[in-house]
């Protein structure tokens, strides 16, 4: 790498299932220049152009191609990515590469997904079938094993996992850009409708409709834009190409375990919630939280139920994870992994408005995840060093 990248700049819609009073090139355009503003830049400032977004989801192709009066991409270097579920991350990758490596001193990073205009939706997702059961279990049936197995073996009861709702609700009420701001309690949790035991329907993230921005700097041009940079001081993609029966009942590390290893070891964390100060990470359903919660090493094996009841994870916990409400309550696939890197930089500069947590966020991680255990894990910071 020729040098270091920064965040100068976010910017994201307000989420919502159904957007009729935009399209997508409209909805796109005020999630950019939400993030131009916060940068304070005009689109001729931007010198590259980074897009991404499931186009299967839309049925929308070359998106990149004739979305550039949303992206103000005409004329201006640039290219789409497109990894599945982990896209929002990887194209934030991306831009940190490409602010880094001398080329280019700003990289506008942008990710959609408009969800009401296809009639799939994520019914691809709910329908995909697990080849080694031979059954139509879908990612319904996949969550639901995970639930079932991490109670089986931690002692863990559903109630927790309601109380992990319960504070995703929380702190998305908070958020002014979340989806689903529910006010829930916990009988609604407990009675919302069961989908394959343990997974009820609260569990699940929704289908959303938004977009997200991001915009990096290089290491020169970064302290002249803002005054509060958030550093890219690490990131790592590990991905496993496995089917969901050897993701959730072997013993093999998981692709999530890989990433948090590398990155903790390349940057001397030898305790995660005294070095790390929260988390955004990717939980498609409220059993990932608490799963993946103890594959980043954010507690012991069998823990996270009680770092749960204990209110750790909180919003005025110890370690903060998902306090912008995370996945289960904001879902716009294609950028669902852009809005965690967006979040954990707004918790960092302390600009998260009233979900703003209460420890002093000089760190923190934000992870992507994709359907065949992809893992995507960036390391921000507020100040390099």
């Amino acid at each position: 790498m020729a040098g270091r990248a920064a965040i100068v700049g976010v910017g994201q819609t307000y989420h919502r299932s159904k957007r009729p009073d935009v399209n997508q090139i409209e909805m796109i355009n005020e999630a950019v220049r939400a993030a131009l503003e916060d940068a304070q830049l005009t689109p001729k400032e931007i010198d590259c152009v980074l897009f991404g977004n499931m186009e299967q989801a839309e049925g929308s192709y070359l998106m990149d191609c004739w979305a550039t009066e949303g992206t103000g991409a005409y004329l201006k270097e640039g290219c789409k990515v497109h990894t599945g579920g982990t896209t929002g991350a990887s194209v934030a990758e991306a831009a940190a590469h490409h602010a880094a490596s001398g080329l280019f001193d700003t990289v506008l990073a942008v990710t959609y997904e408009k969800q009401d205009e296809t009639p799939a939706g994520m019914g691809p997702l709910a329908l995909v079938q697990d080849y080694l059961w031979a059954i139509h279990t879908g990612a319904f049936g996949w969550f639901a094993r995970m639930g079932r197995k991490y109670m089986l073996e931690t002692g863990c009861q559903e109630e927790h996992a309601a109380i992990t709702r319960l504070k995703s609700d929380r702190c998305a009420c908070k958020n002014p850009h979340a989806h689903l701001r529910l006010n829930l309690t916990m009988q609604d949790v407990l009675n919302s409708r069961m989908l394959l035991y343990p997974l009820r329907l609260l569990y699940m993230c929704p289908t959303t409709a938004g977009a997200c921005a991001l915009v990096f700097a290089s290491e020169e041009r970064a302290p002249k834009i803002t005054k509060k940079p958030v550093w890219v001081k690490d990131w790592e993609t590990v991905h496993y190409e496995m089917v969901g029966y050897e993701a959730y009942f072997t013993s093999r590390m998981t692709s999530m375990e890989t990433a948090a290893n590398r990155i903790y070891h390349r940057n001397g964390i030898t305790n995660v919630r005294r070095d790390i100060q929260c988390a955004e990470i990717y939980e498609p359903s409220t059993w990932s939280e608490l799963q993946f919660s103890e594959w980043f090493h954010f507690c012991e094996k069998g823990e996270a139920w009680r770092m749960a009841e204990k209110g750790v994870s909180d919003l005025e916990g110890e370690f903060p994870i998902n306090p912008s409400g995370g996945v289960v309550c904001t879902n716009p696939i294609g950028c669902t992994a852009m809005v965690r890197v967006a979040e954990a930089a707004l918790q960092i500069r302390g600009d998260a408005g009233e979900h703003q947590v209460t420890r002093d966020v000089k760190r923190a991680v934000a992870t992507g995840f994709g359907g065949s255990f992809w893992t995507e894990m960036l390391l921000l910071q507020r100040s390099w060093d």
